[in-house]
């Protein structure tokens, strides 16, 4: 059974990704950053519920075998098909919401940096679905690159998912996806939460694409 349901993952896994390449021509854009297999945490905007599949599917395989989504618990499991594809096609880190549950969400995705996965996480913690290019970041992102300073913290910007996928929409509408690398953060010695969220939600605002980006070499995938 274990056997199947790995086989079923692995299908379904590279349906999705043929589906996100035809349907959105996703491509990467690694700027002052190198596509190469090193422990990261990608830190990303948040405006569709298909930003997290276009993230992973862009990833060269590599890195892709080893990332693992940082995923609402209560989403993921809330019927049969994404209790399926959360933990086993995305190897979902799932973590509770819920205020009342004592979950200790920090506790797990420490636990799987500590297992040598890289991470997606989105430190705006929900959709942005107002006019402002970011929500403020919650300290997630802080407290994880406190803890583990060794880890490359990547903005990452998906652009013009929330146009291929807008709210209330089943069927995804064709349009290009472009999901740009930045170069790392880390959080700097004496450096305190507010300044460095704000320094790392510049460093992710920078990428998208209406804001000039400076002249240096880029990898495009």
């Amino acid at each position: 059974m274990k056997l199947l349901r790995s086989f079923a993952a692995k299908v379904v896994g590279h349906t999705l990704r043929l589906f996100a390449r035809f349907i959105t021509a996703v491509r990467a854009d690694w700027q002052g950053i190198e596509p190469v297999p090193r422990q990261r945490v990608y830190y990303a905007n948040h405006t569709s519920n298909g930003d997290m599949p276009m993230i992973w599917a862009v990833l060269p395989p590599a890195l892709r075998r080893t990332v693992r989504p940082v995923a609402a618990a209560d989403y993921w499991l809330a019927n049969p098909v994404r209790a399926f594809v959360g933990p086993e096609v995305f190897n979902c880190v799932l973590v509770d919401r819920r205020p009342e549950v004592n979950d200790k969400p920090m506790d797990k995705i420490l636990e799987a940096l500590d297992e040598g996965s890289s991470l997606i996480i989105f430190p705006e913690g929900n959709r942005n679905m107002t006019d402002d290019p970011l929500l403020p970041f919650k300290a997630g992102l802080y407290n994880m690159g406190l803890a583990r300073p060794e880890i490359d913290l990547v903005p990452t910007w998906v652009a013009n998912l929330n146009t291929i996928m807008p709210k209330g929409e089943v069927i995804p509408l064709p349009l290009i996806c472009t999901v740009t690398f930045g170069a790392p953060v880390h959080v700097r010695d004496g450096e305190s939460k507010d300044d460095f969220l704000k320094r790392a939600a510049t460093a992710l605002s920078d990428l998208r694409p209406d804001v000039e980006q400076p002249k240096t070499a880029a990898v495009t995938s």
